[in-house]
């Protein structure tokens, strides 16, 4: 097991390899981040794609889905799921199961094991220790605009009392600015957005930019009542990494999808 300066750690088990959230696990909930590594899926999809919407055999999703579970020590038949559809809608999670057109969920105890799925978009994990209440949110340049980072962490508040100040927040591994160049519509949404979209923002030319997505998901986070010694990126890049991660940019329609949980045991 190794952990980088961020408080994430790699972990691998009977061939499965993951990155555990330690700041959030400190606190004895589960916070995890799947690779691409210990499954069963030929390529494109090699090995442990967990997405069942890009071409693969659903047999081969649900036997590396399962595998994840098992090393990573959740109970798969737990798992709450939202179908992902880049916006900013958070859905309580009373119990497992589909909770259809989102892009977040809240839960506490253990009500569910929160589950998204990502290949470039940040998983953003929240905890608030004291209530044992957690979150669990899917945010690319889309889910900036719309906030879903600041919706999830309003839910958690309205929901259950969590003083955002007291939440602790992981952003696991996502597309970096180093491989992700956005063009004037996207530009021009985040700059109608938030007032700080050019501190994300690094122009390549007149119409194009790299975009810093887990930055702007930090600032989400500051902006909505975060303290910046909680919230820990992940620091790795999705696009960077074809030996452990997927990527929607870097390998297109067909990339398979990573698995990120939260839940409280």
């Amino acid at each position: 097991m190794t952990m980088n300066e961020r408080g994430w750690c790699w972990q691998e088990l009977g061939g499965v390899g993951w990155w555990r959230a330690e700041p959030l696990e400190l606190f004895g909930v589960g916070a995890v981040f799947a690779s691409r590594r210990g499954g069963v899926s030929p390529p494109p999809y090699d090995t442990l794609n967990q997405g069942g919407s890009g071409g693969d055999d659903p047999r081969r999703v649900a036997e590396n889905r399962a595998r994840f579970a098992r090393a990573a020590g959740f109970a798969l038949d737990a798992s709450a799921r939202v179908r992902q559809v880049h916006g900013a809608a958070v859905c309580l999670a009373r119990a497992p199961g589909d909770y259809g057109e989102a892009d977040a969920l809240i839960a506490t105890g253990s009500d569910a094991v929160l589950t998204v799925l990502v290949a470039d978009c940040a998983a953003i994990q929240l905890l608030d220790p004291g209530r044992r209440a957690i979150g669990l949110c899917h945010a690319g340049w889309r889910g900036v605009v719309a906030d879903a980072p600041g919706a999830a962490v309003r839910a958690l508040r309205d929901t259950y009392g969590s003083d955002p100040g007291g939440l602790w927040a992981a952003v696991g591994p996502c597309i970096g600015a180093c491989c992700y160049e956005v063009d004037r519509p996207v530009t021009q949404a985040l700059r109608a957005a938030v007032p700080w979209a050019d501190a994300v923002l690094s122009p390549v030319d007149a119409i194009h930019a790299r975009f810093d997505l887990a930055e702007a998901n930090r600032l989400r986070l500051l902006d909505a009542g975060l303290e910046p010694s909680r919230i820990h990126l992940a620091g790795i890049c999705t696009a960077c990494h074809p030996d452990r991660l997927f990527s929607y940019r870097r390998d297109g329609r067909r990339s398979g999808r990573m698995l990120a949980a939260i839940w409280t045991p």
